[in-house]
């Protein structure tokens, strides 16, 4: 793990001291793994979560392809726990791919050890690049999260989880303005697993290539430089920042720096509830894979975040 005294001062960004080539190698998670090399790590992944998604749908209450908007991109999966209640916790999750792949059909990870502990689990797609634009996604996301508000008016606290890309669009919605969605919804916690929240070092890499960033959208859609402006919604809204110990320097530097400005508020703007958690053992990848046992550790915490 990268210790604090790396990370340098503001204005000392290690990635612009980089060259191509590491940078590229630096936002290139299936680089890192420590068992499986490359393609074999994104291979797992996409198996692992094809297969939860298939038991979910085979063995949970769902309502699956549920439309938030117009879009034919904007659906969502609900599964829901055994014993029907009206107050449900509710666990929206948005997948990764560098917003240019990954879909909800293989991303209900975490519905088995959720559901079975009374929580609905939402699963939601959103128009990937080069179809969307990243301003689409976030908006989009937003509005998948005032549907379930909407839909589901007596929840008992909506938790927003994102790994990788989806982190970042997680993140974005601690700085939404639900006003113009004509609803608030009941945000209860974010769990930002592995995730980007500066998306500048990202235009210099092949990513951007499907995304077409210009510095004015990277900046815009930069949760890193805009939440110390936001308002906490709910005070006791947690914020969970999670990186696994084997995502590299630079994902443990964007974690790390995004729970300090979480946690350095000034004191007029009320205070975001964050813990910065780095899980042992897992990459980038195992650290979503494992989410569908319900012994794992992140998955411990977020049913005790939860049930709290």
């Amino acid at each position: 793990a990268m210790a604090i005294s790396d990370v340098g001062l503001p204005g000392e960004v290690p990635w612009k001291k980089m060259s191509a080539e590491e940078l590229e190698n630096q936002y290139c998670p299936s680089q890192w793994g420590v068992r499986l090399r490359a393609e074999e790590a994104l291979r797992t992944y996409s198996q692992i979560g094809i297969e939860a998604t298939r038991r979910a749908r085979a063995t949970r209450k769902s309502l699956l392809h549920v439309p938030y908007g117009d879009g034919e991109g904007e659906k969502l999966d609900i599964y829901f726990p055994d014993e029907a209640a009206e107050a449900l916790p509710f666990f929206l999750f948005f997948h990764g791919g560098y917003w240019q792949s990954g879909s909800k059909d293989e991303s209900a990870f975490m519905v088995d050890p959720l559901t079975a502990q009374g929580v609905a689990v939402v699963i939601v797609a959103y128009d990937i690049a080069p179809k969307g634009t990243l301003d689409q996604m976030v908006d989009q996301v937003t509005r998948s999260v005032a549907f379930v508000q909407k839909q589901y008016p007596s929840n008992e606290g909506i938790y927003l989880c994102g790994h990788s890309a989806g982190a970042h669009l997680a993140a974005m919605m601690l700085l939404a303005n639900w006003t113009k969605h004509g609803v608030t919804p009941n945000l209860k916690g974010f769990f930002l697993v592995s995730g980007v929240f500066d998306l500048e070092p990202i235009m210099y890499t092949s990513q951007n290539v499907a995304l077409q960033l210009t510095l004015e959208d990277a900046q815009r859609n930069s949760p890193q430089l805009k939440v110390a402006q936001a308002q906490p919604v709910d005070p006791t809204c947690r914020v969970l920042v999670v990186v696994g110990q084997f995502d590299s320097p630079e994902f443990h530097r964007q974690s790390w720096e995004f729970y300090q400005v979480l946690s350095t508020r000034n004191l007029c703007q009320g205070e975001w509830k964050a813990s910065f958690e780095q899980l042992h053992d897992v990459d980038h990848f195992e650290i979503v894979e494992n989410l569908t046992q319900k012994d794992n550790m992140l998955t411990q915490i977020i049913l005790k975040t939860i049930f709290q």
